[in-house]
């Protein structure tokens, strides 16, 4: 699998670098591969060298990663003034819910179009999308688009006001809960044990949410990446970040198996 330095900017270079209006709304997405088509959507504070190196992993499993530009600098290493003012940004965004729960952020309209845009350019059975962090439970409401077979939460955490809080309408998550039977569809979720940001209430409101079609794992502390990028370090006290800036990237570890286990649940979803 591509490996690549994720102690500097990254300049996305292999990636293609596209303009993409849908529903009158205009955003940036990174799009590399071929095959089937997973959206991967960036944690806080936007698309860092982790998050670039997830996307290319997904890219060399044989799918085609989009890659949409929601908030930050992309490329960069998350420095923590830097990220932290990104952070209060998105907090007061009319695009995100930060704070509320029951309710979906409206970009989650914009993401499901690109869902819908994915699988025409794409092909295949339908598209897979991950989000992480602050666009966590995005996957979740994509759901709501037929083209979406395959989601995975990583660490989702909003709204932040609310350890047991989801950020879905309740009729939105009904609906998905019954495309997910309907359909023999799951969804995927991890965290680590001692998240402060993605407690385990708030896993336990999607299983109640969503029933056996939620499917949790939650790793122990013990295996984050010990020294994460300065933006984590600093503000981000504790392990969080699953399959980006506190995965290990050596054999054996839980970190590797998720995305490995990700990477799987992709392949079989949409081959």
């Amino acid at each position: 699998m591509t490996s690549q330095h994720t102690q500097q900017d990254d300049s996305l270079e292999d990636f293609t670098r596209r303009q993409i209006t849908l529903d009158g709304i205009t955003k940036t997405a990174y799009v590399a591969g071929t095959g089937p088509g997973v959206i991967v959507m960036a944690e806080m504070p936007g698309i860092s060298p982790h998050v670039a190196r997830f996307a290319r992993w997904v890219r060399d499993a044989g799918l085609t990663v989009y890659m949409p530009s929601l908030f930050g600098r992309d490329g960069a290493v998350p420095e923590a003034e830097a990220g932290a003012e990104v952070f209060r940004h998105a907090c007061v965004s009319a695009e995100f819910r930060a704070f509320a729960a029951n309710q979906s952020s409206p970009v989650t309209q914009w993401l499901r179009a690109l869902a819908r845009l994915a699988h025409a350019e794409c092909g295949g059975p339908g598209v897979g999308a991950i989000g992480m962090c602050f666009t966590g439970n995005f996957a979740l409401t994509m759901m709501l688009e037929p083209a979406m077979l395959a989601p995975v939460l990583c660490q989702p955490s909003l709204p932040l006001s609310a350890p047991d809080g989801i950020e879905i309408a309740p009729e939105e998550a009904a609906a998905v809960r019954q495309r997910l039977e309907q359909e023999d569809l799951t969804v995927l979720a991890y965290r680590f044990e001692g998240d402060r940001f993605c407690r385990a209430e708030r896993f336990a409101a999607y299983a109640q949410a969503l029933g056996p079609r939620f499917v949790a794992r939650v790793l122990p502390d013990s295996a984050a990446h010990p020294n994460p990028p300065p933006f984590f370090a600093q503000h981000v006290p504790c392990p969080h970040s699953v399959v980006t800036a506190h995965l290990i990237d050596a054999a054996g570890e839980p970190t590797l198996a998720a995305r490995d286990e990700i990477l799987a649940f992709f392949r079989q979803r949409l081959s």
